[in-house]
């Protein structure tokens, strides 16, 4: 009987250890992770998500791309986009704050993507965390004083014309508005002119930043146009990386667009009146520079065939 019990448990013992190496043998070869440093997040906490390309290679431009990481809502909108380059032994890591565009409560997906690789993990996030733990009481303090007459504290002032905004959002013009997670990148720009740090992507941020979602109508406009954008831009960047003839040809495609955003440095947009009359007015120059204009020369060139 005794030996029985000893078998049984050293068989079990066998296949606890077997499943534990199979289960770190197949971690080791996943060829994309993806994890956050915690499992839940209130506004303001910090998020690191890092995760390892197994098979980044520095040397093989067909094997140094970034990796996309994509932040999905539970109602299935688009928070926010990253693009980190790993380091040389493939190890990537980016931090942001919770908050902004994460304004439900729920299970938040996070989307890798490396190449034709890909992976995800969730996070639970809570934009009342912050505000219950803020709400802990601190030490009491006792103050020893001398003096017997004193004037009572004074009540702050509290400004009932202007409206107190919650979580996530923040008072500007005068109207609460979402605050806007700056992290997303301009994908396609980047990998045309190389870097982050190109002027050309430096002044599409800086339109984007200091512009459009300065405006109330701004933001509603980039929420619409960033699940759109951020559905296909990942592919063209990643394309971009591949093909120097594509890179160059999309490089000369989008200046058109970036000389008309330029529009936006020489006027003065003080309402949102003013930021939807400029923002169609640039949308409609767009359409007949990449659409109208080209259609117009083919159709003259057929008709003098």
């Amino acid at each position: 009987m005794k030996f029985t019990g000893r078998l049984l448990l050293a068989f079990l013992v066998v296949s606890l250890v077997s499943y534990s190496i199979s289960g770190s043998a197949h971690a080791a070869t996943e060829p994309l992770s993806v994890t956050t440093n915690k499992e839940f997040y209130a506004t303001g906490g910090k998020i690191i998500i890092s995760g390892l390309v197994k098979d980044y290679d520095t040397s093989d431009p067909m094997k140094a791309y970034d990796v996309s990481i994509t932040i999905i809502a539970p109602n299935g909108n688009l928070v926010t986009i990253l693009q980190i380059t790993p380091d040389p032994d493939g190890s990537y890591s980016k931090s942001f704050t919770a908050g902004g565009m994460m304004k439900d409560d729920g299970d938040y997906t996070v989307k890798a993507k490396w190449g034709p690789q890909s992976n995800e993990t969730q996070f639970k996030f809570s934009p009342v965390g912050a505000a219950a733990s803020s709400t802990e009481e601190e030490p009491m303090q006792v103050k020893e004083t001398t003096e017997v007459d004193e004037e009572p504290d004074k009540e702050p002032v509290v400004d009932m014309t202007q409206p107190t905004c919650g979580p996530g959002t923040v008072l500007k013009n005068g109207l609460c508005v979402a605050e806007q997670q700056k992290s997303g990148g301009c994908l396609i720009a980047t990998a045309a002119f190389g870097s982050e740090l190109a002027p050309q992507v430096q002044f599409l941020r800086e339109i984007r930043d200091n512009t459009v979602l300065e405006t109330q109508s701004g933001s509603a406009f980039m929420t619409g146009f960033n699940n759109f954008y951020y559905s296909f831009s990942p592919t063209i960047a990643d394309y971009e990386r591949e093909n120097v003839a594509f890179k160059e040809t999309v490089k000369i495609a989008i200046t058109p667009m970036l000389t008309s955003l330029a529009i936006l440095n020489y006027v003065d947009i003080d309402s949102e009146e003013e930021m939807l009359g400029y923002g169609i007015g640039i949308i409609l120059l767009n359409i007949g520079m990449y659409f109208v204009a080209p259609a117009v020369v083919i159709f003259k060139i057929r008709n003098r065939k």
